[in-house]
C-alpha cells in the first residue's frame, strides 16, 4: 500500500510539474529568435527582484508563479514571460489593469492588445506579458508571437462570465477588484463597472454563508437601510461618498449599483443586473 501511495504520489508530482512546463515560453516557437541568456522561473518568495518593485500588483491578483524567457533576432529583443494567476478571473482582471484604455483590443486569449513594443493577454488562469526593445515598432512580430503563444497557453479563450452581467451602454470601464470593491473593506472581491452616474458591482463571496454575513456587516457598516424585494436578501443605503446604495444577495453574489447622479434608480439597475446573474 505505501509503496502504491508514493507511486501516486510521484506521478501527481510528474503531472503537475509537466503542466507547469507546458506553459513556459520558447524562443523556438517563432522561427529566426535565439534565447539570450538562461529561462526564468519565479515564485511570490522572489518575483519582487524580477519587477523592481511591481511585484504587488501581481500579487494582489493572487499571483502563483512565472515562467520566462528573453528571445533575440538581430538587435531586437523580446523579455516573454507567463504568469500563473491562479485562476481566469484573476489573469482577466491583471489584463484589465496592465492594458492602455486608450488603445484598441487584440484578439488573443480571453482578451489581449498590441502597442508598438508590448503585447498582453489572459487566457484561462494565465497572463502572458512581451516587452520589446529597442524602440520602434515591433507590431508585426508581436502579432506572429501572439499567435504562438495563445496556442501554447492552455485554458478557456471566454472572458469570465460576470463581464456580460453589466449592461455596456455607458460603461467607461469594466474591472475585477481584487480588494476593497467601492473602497470598502467588508467587500473583499469583485467585478466594478464605471458609468456616468456611477458604480455598478458584483462581489464574489464563496458561498451564499459567506455572502449573507456580508450583508449584515453592510447594514452595520451603513446603519440607516430600507429593505429592498429583490434577491435573496436586499437593502438600500446612502453614503456621503459613494451616493445612493442598493445591496443584492443572490446566492453567493452581492450584487448593486452605487449611484452619484440625480435622477437615477439604483434599486431598478440593480433589478436588471441581479436578473442576468441568475440566467
Amino acid at each position: 500500500m505505501l509503496k502504491l501511495l508514493l507511486g501516486l504520489g510521484l506521478c501527481a508530482f510528474v503531472l503537475a510539474a509537466a503542466e507547469d512546463q507546458a506553459v513556459a515560453p520558447s524562443c523556438s516557437l517563432v522561427p529566426g529568435w535565439t534565447q539570450d541568456g538562461g529561462a526564468r522561473y519565479y515564485t511570490t518568495e522572489n518575483l519582487f527582484e524580477y519587477m523592481d518593485g511591481n511585484s504587488e500588483g501581481y500579487f494582489s491578483y493572487d499571483f502563483q508563479n512565472m515562467h520566462g524567457v528573453t528571445c533575440k533576432q538581430g538587435e531586437t529583443t523580446f523579455i516573454i514571460d507567463i504568469s500563473d494567476m491562479g485562476s481566469p478571473d484573476n489573469a482577466y482582471g491583471w489584463f484589465s489593469s496592465t492594458r492602455d484604455l486608450r488603445e484598441p483590443a487584440y484578439p488573443a486569449g480571453m482578451g489581449g492588445q498590441i502597442v508598438p513594443r508590448r503585447l498582453i493577454f489572459a487566457k484561462g488562469k494565465y497572463y502572458v506579458e512581451i516587452a520589446a526593445n529597442p524602440e520602434g515598432d515591433f507590431t508585426a512580430a508581436l502579432k506572429q508571437w501572439a499567435a504562438a503563444l495563445d496556442k501554447l497557453v492552455p485554458g478557456s479563450t471566454s472572458p469570465p462570465a460576470a463581464l456580460a452581467w453589466f449592461p455596456t451602454e455607458k460603461q467607461q470601464t469594466l474591472k475585477l477588484a481584487p480588494q476593497s470593491v467601492l473602497g470598502l473593506r467588508i467587500l473583499k472581491r469583485g467585478y466594478v463597472a464605471q458609468y456616468d452616474y456611477g458604480k455598478a458591482f458584483v462581489v464574489l463571496e464563496e458561498s451564499p454563508q459567506s455572502a449573507g454575513a456580508t450583508m449584515q456587516s453592510l447594514r452595520q457598516r451603513f446603519g440607516d437601510t430600507s429593505p429592498v424585494k429583490l434577491g435573496e436578501d436586499g437593502f438600500q443605503a446612502t453614503d456621503k461618498y459613494l451616493g445612493r446604495m442598493c445591496f443584492v444577495r443572490t446566492g453567493r453574489y452581492i450584487a448593486g449599483y452605487a449611484i452619484s447622479a440625480d435622477g437615477v434608480d439604483p434599486v431598478g439597475l440593480t433589478a436588471a443586473l441581479v436578473q442576468k446573474i441568475g440566467r
